[in-house]
């Protein structure tokens, strides 16, 4: 992955590398982001593209489910993520209600998450009841990412958070959604907690790539939550989620170490203090925002 992000460093990804990846038969690498830090971590390790999930509700905000989440909640985060200047596509998840009522109401919120919040595209769960709503968007040049299988703003009407399609019924009319949403205009879709088998199927049926969380090696892509794969949120912890590193140990083993240098005189040790002698710039020019030392002036590290 080092090497994917060095290969493309300084070209900017765009939302056809969805459909050019799935032609050349490469997987496709998603990954959520919450605010510029996060959005950062993921373009410098090769995303292709990057999900303002509203699962921003449950790892950031507190909330027990994704329902809360406001149009305000999505703008506001994903405005931190486009800051990052990721040069690769930001998708926004559009909030429950905010696609619920009427497609004018629909293209009016997804066009405040593209003007206001800088997204590329919107992300909108469920299948043929969306439609009316799925065809205003692309009618208004906004690009859609479908969302099948366990979708996390039905919880309440699916009892739960439950695989899905494993009944043949049910898989069947996966299926037939699944073509639905290519044939009116989503340039991918994200297959969430259903069989493996039933992924794969659909991968192969539909001419849009499958974006898979919980569905198996057959999908044309991937996307996990960036709190769930690094091991920074420590609630519910899915089977299909893994975890490439323990940053939540390693993090609450950091504040205890400064918390016991804290207390006992440690901490700040000199080299973390600041002589009398003023140490301003000198030849006159402009602190350098890009570079930490010349944003930090006198507060850099090798400030005295």
């Amino acid at each position: 992955m080092a090497d994917e992000a060095m290969a493309r460093q300084g070209k900017t990804l765009t939302l056809s590398v969805f459909s050019r990846r799935k032609r050349d038969g490469n997987k496709l690498v998603v990954l959520t982001a919450y605010d510029l830090t996060s959005a950062l971590i993921a373009a410098a390790g090769g995303v292709d593209a990057i999900l303002v999930g509203d699962s921003v509700g449950m790892v950031v905000l507190g909330h027990n489910n994704t329902l809360p989440v406001t149009m305000a909640d999505m703008v506001h985060h994903c405005r931190a993520v486009v800051r990052a200047r990721p040069r690769v596509p930001v998708i926004v998840d559009m909030p429950y209600g905010s696609f619920h009522v009427s497609p004018e109401a629909t293209v009016a919120n997804a066009l405040g998450l593209i003007k206001e919040g800088g997204a590329h595209a919107v992300k909108v769960e469920g299948g043929q009841q969306r439609r009316e709503v799925i065809q205003a968007l692309v009618a208004a040049e906004i690009p859609v990412m479908g969302h099948l299988g366990l979708t996390p703003q039905s919880v309440n009407r699916l009892g739960g958070y439950k695989v899905q399609g494993r009944e043949e019924a049910a898989a069947r009319q996966l299926r037939d959604e699944a073509r639905l949403l290519a044939e009116w205009g989503c340039f991918a879709l994200v297959l969430e907690c259903v069989p493996s088998s039933l992924a794969e199927q659909v991968s192969a049926e539909v001419p849009i790539p499958t974006i898979g969380i919980g569905a198996g090696a057959g999908c044309d892509g991937q996307v996990l939550v960036f709190h769930d794969m690094l091991g920074l949120f420590t609630g519910l912890k899915p089977k299909f989620v893994k975890r490439y590193a323990e940053l939540g140990t390693a993090a609450r083993d950091a504040v205890a170490r400064y918390a016991a240098e804290v207390r006992g005189g440690e901490f700040p040790a000199p080299e973390h203090t600041y002589d009398e002698k003023p140490s301003g710039r000198t030849d006159g020019s402009p602190a350098n925002v890009s570079g930490q030392s010349g944003y930090l002036g006198d507060l850099a590290e090798d400030g005295k």
